[in-house]
C-alpha cells in the first residue's frame, strides 16, 4: 500500500472511531467479567472432544491417529518427558541461543492446572472398522505414552477484555507432517473455541520457522495481530524473533483489536521507553510456538 492510500485508510479508521462512543468504566467492568465468565466455564468442561466424534480419528494418506485430551496439573511422567523431548528436538533450532531460557519456561507451562492438551496417539495397528469413540477419557496412562506422535497445548484466557483461545503449542513429529494432521487439528481448535464462546484463537510462531509462518498465514489465513511487536512498532519488531497471529471470529472482535491500535501508537508516542520493554517481552507477551 503507498503512502497515499495509507494515509487515506487511516484518516477513515480516525473518524470511524471518533464516531463511536467511549465505552464507560462500568461497561468494560461488565464485558471482563463477562469474559471471565466464558473463560472460567471453558476451563472446566473435562473432556474437549466429548461430543466432537468426527475429531476422535483421524486416518489420511496413509496416517492413522487417534486424539485425546488432558490438562497439564495431570500429566503422568512419561507424558512430561516425551512432550520436554519433542519440544526441544522441533524448536531448539528456531529459537537458537535463546532456547536454554525458553525451555525452563515451557517446562513450567506445560504443567500449570490452566494448560489443555490433545494428545496424538499413533493407531495404525487398529483397524477403523474396530474404533469406537472414548468419550470422557482425559490422556493420562503411562502405558499410552508409546503410541504418542505429537500434542496441541492451548489454553482459554482473556486478552484486551475478549475471551480467546490461545494456542501454547502445536508440535508434531516429522514423520507424520505433511499429511494434513496440522490443518485438521487447527480446525478442531477454531470449533473448540467457537463452541466455548471464545470470540478468537491467538498463538505465537518464531519468525525462524518459515514452514509454521506460511502454514498459519497462507494456509489458515490467520493474520499478523495489531499486538504482535512488529505491527506495534516496526522498526522495534523487526529485531523481535516472534510474530503473534490471530484469527478473529466476529466483526465487533476485530473492531477492538483495530481500536487498540490506536491505543498501542498513543502510548508508543507518551512513553519513549516502550519499544525497549516491547524486546524484553515485558509487553506483547511471548507464548506459544509451532511446528507442523
Amino acid at each position: 500500500m503507498d503512502s497515499k492510500k495509507r494515509s487515506q485508510t487511516l484518516t477513515l479508521s480516525d473518524t470511524k472511531t471518533k464516531k463511536k462512543k467511549k465505552p464507560t468504566r462500568s461497561e468494560i467492568l461488565r464485558k471482563k467479567r463477562a469474559a471471565e465468565g466464558l473463560v472460567s466455564a471453558a476451563s472446566s468442561v473435562v473432556d474437549h472432544l466429548s461430543d466432537l466424534d468426527a475429531f476422535r480419528y483421524y486416518d489420511h494418506e496413509g496416517l492413522s491417529v487417534r486424539l485425546d485430551c488432558g490438562r497439564g496439573d495431570r500429566l503422568s511422567a512419561p507424558v512430561k518427558r516425551y512432550i520436554q523431548n519433542l519440544l526441544k528436538v522441533n524448536m531448539e533450532g528456531p529459537f537458537g541461543p535463546e532456547w536454554p531460557t525458553e525451555e525452563k519456561a515451557k517446562r513450567q507451562e506445560m504443567v500449570a492446572p490452566e494448560a489443555r492438551y490433545i494428545f496424538v496417539l499413533d493407531d495404525s495397528g487398529q483397524s477403523m472398522s474396530k474404533k469406537s469413540p472414548d468419550v470422557g477419557r482425559c490422556y493420562r496412562h503411562e502405558e499410552d505414552s508409546l503410541n504418542l506422535v505429537g500434542f496441541v497445548h492451548f489454553r482459554f484466557m482473556v486478552e484486551e477484555e475478549l475471551p480467546i483461545l490461545y494456542v501454547y503449542e502445536l508440535q508434531l513429529e516429522a514423520r507424520i507432517r505433511g499429511k494434513g494432521l496440522g490443518n485438521f487439528l487447527m480446525e478442531l481448535i477454531e470449533v473448540i473455541a467457537k463452541k466455548n464462546h471464545m470470540n478468537a484463537v491467538v498463538l505465537t510462531v518464531q519468525k525462524a520457522n518459515h514452514a509454521a509462518m506460511e502454514f498459519y498465514t497462507r494456509k489458515l489465513r490467520y493474520e499478523v495481530s495489531i499486538i504482535s511487536p512488529s505491527r506495534v512498532e516496526p522498526s522495534v519488531g523487526k529485531n523481535v524473533s516472534y510474530e503473534i497471529l490471530c484469527k478473529a471470529f466476529d466483526l465487533e472482535s476485530r473492531e477492538v483489536l483495530e481500536e487498540n491500535l490506536h491505543l498501542f501508537i498513543m502510548v508508543l508516542f507518551s512513553y519513549p521507553t516502550l519499544p525497549f520493554m516491547l524486546i524484553n517481552g515485558q509487553c506483547c507477551g511471548q507464548r506459544g510456538h509451532e511446528k507442523t
